[in-house]
């Protein structure tokens, strides 16, 4: 049997810039151990599988894999998925909606003249704030010293809409160039509260990155140690929430361009937005552009 699948950069408007995505279109029958092989064998940060959905309601059901194992939720898969699906839909449609493990997951499709530009994701689950981290231990992570940390507006702390990340501010764009992980100090201090990862930002926006509001890094767990991801929709949805919910702003929306991956040549714009009502967030969005890089299909072994 022959399964087809797409890649695209995400979060990006140029090919070979954004976060690299794999969306195999054929998944039915595939185990979850089969999931996991493929995902490692592409080895992206994240590759996803599009089954049909449990209910006709909905658009497909997606599950979502790193190389080293399954999320519940994640952005730019989802944002890359809507893309795709919508790149090649008969029948264009403004929303799609993904059924997740974290829960049902709508995208909106944005054309131009029939042509897919962008779409954006709503995140399925209400902020969650969970465990705090001291400022020495998230630097300890990311090789920099507790000073490097700001802690005036929040302290870094676990927060999630589907997924956990563990989100600190830098005082300096100089320290979030500076920044490397340390394994040691990964393994000390993560997982904590189902995070596994560090998204860490700076309001120190140059001018030269404009029109970016913050600048963004990401260091995750991957298949042969911890590395870098250079767009985080999942984590940005959440920071963004976060930022709302410190916000003293009662009613409206907030938003935000956030830049990641600037640091490692794949410079990713993440276009974020938060709805609030009487101070509290009615809805957590994050989206952007998408470039198709490669199409082709494969064959597992055994399968006919």
């Amino acid at each position: 049997m022959q399964r087809r699948y797409i890649t695209v950069d995400v979060f990006t408007d140029r090919a070979f810039g954004g976060n690299q995505l794999a969306v195999v279109l054929d998944a039915g029958g595939l185990s979850t151990a089969q999931m996991q092989a493929i995902a490692t064998e592409f080895n992206y940060s994240e590759t996803t599988f599009v089954l049909p959905p449990r209910d006709k309601a909905n658009d497909a059901e997606v599950r979502i894999f790193t190389p080293v194992r399954e999320l519940p939720f994640a952005g730019h898969p989802n944002v890359g998925t809507a893309f795709v699906l919508a790149s090649i839909a008969k029948e264009p449609k403004p929303r799609l909606l993904f059924e997740e493990k974290a829960g049902l997951v709508p995208v909106d499709i944005a054309r131009e003249q029939r042509r897919v530009i962008s779409t954006e994701l709503t995140a399925p689950q209400p902020l969650s704030r969970l465990a705090q981290v001291s400022a020495a231990d998230v630097a300890a992570c990311i090789s920099l010293t507790a000073d490097d940390i700001k802690t005036d507006r929040h302290a870094p702390q676990v927060v999630g809409v589907g997924t956990p990340f563990l989100v600190a501010e830098l005082r300096s764009r100089d320290a979030l160039k500076r920044a490397k992980p340390d394994a040691d100090a990964f393994g000390r201090v993560l997982p904590r509260d189902g995070a596994f990862s560090v998204w860490f930002y700076t309001r120190d926006a140059p001018a030269a990155e404009a029109p970016c509001d913050r600048q963004a890094r990401m260091f995750m767990r991957g298949a042969s140690g911890l590395v870098e991801d250079p767009a985080t929709g999942s984590a940005t949805v959440a920071a963004a929430a976060l930022f709302a919910d410190l916000d003293a702003l009662r009613d409206g929306e907030l938003k935000l361009t956030v830049g990641q991956g600037f640091d490692m040549g794949r410079p990713s714009i993440l276009q974020t937005r938060v709805r609030k009502q009487d101070g509290k967030i009615l809805s957590a969005h994050v989206g952007g552009s998408c470039v198709q890089m490669m199409e082709g299909t494969f064959r597992l072994e055994g399968e006919r």
